[in-house]
């Protein structure tokens, strides 16, 4: 067994502790605090009229009772879902959260950082809210923004050059330094796959970002990623995660 990293990777919940709760919901964000992540992550998008609100997918019809696409619907008719009882009879009547109520939920769990994925491309505009709702919880500090999307990370910088900013990918992008550094970007974060098939993705270091790397959730990636001096690995199971890196700690 080799010996550990100097510096352990970070934990952070995908969505939420989902492998114990329904994905992106109060729930699954309760139960990564409690797992003691050292961040959640969620994704937010905006409803027909306007409104910011924690969901992944394009649509609901994987994680709630109804049908169609997000942003068709009001804030009021996705309130209106059941997001829990698809994962357990026991999470009925879990609702698909608002950024404000999330922003409040950390607000009272310190210790618990959050890594806030906007969804496609986001205006100016509608990126200052989001924004300034962090600024607005006392939370800047605690949070880091990204997108898949240069032109919403870009809208992010703009919005709040002070916040931190992330770029997630998932294919090898030419000149990826560059366009780092014109993001004004503290971290990039590949996928599992990326960084296991290209070791020079996470001398990313060298130029000054963090490498966190998305989704990993068993013992072997785990290992790999580590001896790859990762910064942080973003899971389902973070719990897991978290009493594996204690034992590797102590070896």
């Amino acid at each position: 067994m080799p010996p550990a990293p100097a510096v352990m990777p970070v934990v952070v919940a995908h969505r939420g502790n989902s492998a114990v709760a329904p994905q992106n919901t109060l729930a699954a964000f309760e139960a990564a605090w409690r797992a003691d992540a050292a961040m959640i992550e969620c994704d937010i998008q905006l409803t027909a009229d306007g409104e910011i609100v924690v969901i992944h997918d394009d649509t609901v019809d994987a994680t709630t009772d109804g049908r169609g696409e997000v942003a068709a619907r009001t804030l009021a008719e996705l309130r209106a879902l059941d997001a829990g009882a698809w994962f357990s009879p026991a999470f009925a009547g879990a609702r698909i959260p608002t950024l404000g109520e999330v922003l409040t939920f950390l607000s009272g769990r310190p210790g618990t950082d959050l890594l806030l994925e906007l969804k496609d491309v986001w205006s100016p505009a509608d990126a200052a809210r989001v924004t300034a709702a962090v600024d607005a919880a006392g939370l800047g500090a605690r949070v880091i923004v990204q997108s898949f999307y240069p032109q919403t990370v870009a809208a992010l910088r703009d919005a709040a050059p002070h916040l931190r900013r992330g770029w997630l990918v998932e294919r090898r992008h030419e000149p990826l330094l560059d366009i780092c550094a014109r993001l004004g970007v503290t971290t990039c974060n590949p996928s599992v796959e990326m960084v296991l098939a290209d070791d020079e993705l996470v001398q990313l270091h060298r130029a000054g970002l963090q490498v966190m790397v998305w989704t990993a959730d068993d013992v072997a990636q785990w290992e790999a990623l580590t001896a790859a001096g990762v910064d942080a690995i973003i899971t389902d199971r973070p719990d897991r995660l978290a009493g594996w890196l204690e034992g590797r700690a102590t070896r």
